[in-house]
């Protein structure tokens, strides 16, 4: 018949069974993997930034106010002993995402998917007997009669750790998805940060995004070239080696010509904003609230030390 698809293109293909015993499983490329993980971060930054655009409790206050907050709360964290405290607090910082519109779910996964899991694997050797001596209460072996394995004093220590650095890391990122990057900038270089850290931080936020992109382009041109199948073993070695001896080259060289422009065009070390800082009764409200979660919590911890 005129018209119907060639008989080629009805044939069914073999599939692969969920055994594998048809067909054949490809081995993915680690270098497709790395550059699939860099363009999840370049969406996940770029979500961020939507995020603090929104018009949230936290994306309208004075960016220094919150990073002040963000120290006093810090220390108060740092100076708590107990665990339940600690968790009050980062329940605390739950609501804080809450009413800022974020996402629950992206902000809690932010948090726990990196530094406090890996806290925890830290603090792990902590919890035994052999290191942290006390009551055992849950034995993994026996060493001349004795029983050995987790003690409720390193489980309490490892626990304190743990939920302390979750509290801390959840504040910090508080800040980070409410409060746009330039404008946090600006913010440390008007409480005083000096002006070499600024332009590093800012430089390097920056390089990260355009290196990342650079060697997406690198790969993408060197595939379009290649007409058999690609390898995933010494060619994508000797690949990855040799594009990152070009990649420091372009780096190097785009970096001269970028601080050259930026001084050309008045740059001195001091990030620039297009809305000024300008303090409101928020502010203020805000400034206490903050003071006095800090001293909840320090108080909390002092109450339960009694």
């Amino acid at each position: 018949m005129s018209g119907a698809a060639p008989a080629w293109m009805l044939r069914s293909e073999a599939g692969l069974c969920p055994c594998g015993c048809v067909g054949v499983r490809r081995k993915g490329s680690f270098v497709e993997k790395t550059l699939g993980g860099s363009a999840d971060l370049l969406r996940q930054v770029m979500f961020s930034e939507d995020v603090a655009a929104r018009r949230g409790a936290l994306q309208r206050l004075d960016p220094r106010v919150k990073a002040i907050g963000l120290l006093v709360l810090l220390v108060a964290v740092g100076l708590v002993h107990h665990v339940p405290v600690l968790i009050a607090a980062y329940g605390l910082t739950l609501v804080f995402a809450a009413v800022s519109g974020l996402p629950l779910g992206f902000f809690v996964k932010r948090v726990w998917l990196f530094v406090p899991i890996f806290t925890g694997i830290v603090v792990l050797p902590a919890t035994l007997s052999i290191v942290t001596p006390g009551h055992v209460v849950w034995t993994l072996w026996h060493w001349h009669g004795t029983p050995q394995g987790f003690t409720a004093q390193g489980l309490t220590t490892a626990a304190l750790v743990v939920t302390r650095v979750a509290t801390s890391v959840s504040l910090v990122v508080l800040l980070t998805l409410t409060t746009p990057w330039n404008r946090l900038l600006a913010a440390l270089r008007a409480l005083g940060v000096p002006k070499i850290f600024i332009l590093i931080i800012g430089m390097a936020y920056r390089y990260i995004f355009l290196l990342l992109g650079t060697v997406t382009e690198m790969y993408e041109a060197r595939k379009a070239r290649t007409i058999a199948g690609a390898s995933h073993d010494k060619g994508a070695r000797r690949f990855v080696a040799a594009s990152a001896g070009a990649l420091f080259g372009k780096a190097h060289h785009l970096s001269e010509e970028v601080h050259q422009a930026m001084v050309a065009r008045g740059y001195r070390g001091n990030p620039r904003t297009l809305k000024t800082f300008r303090l409101r009764a928020a502010d203020g409200v805000a400034a206490l609230v903050v003071l006095a979660a800090a001293v909840a919590i320090y108080g909390g911890d002092l109450y339960l030390g009694h």
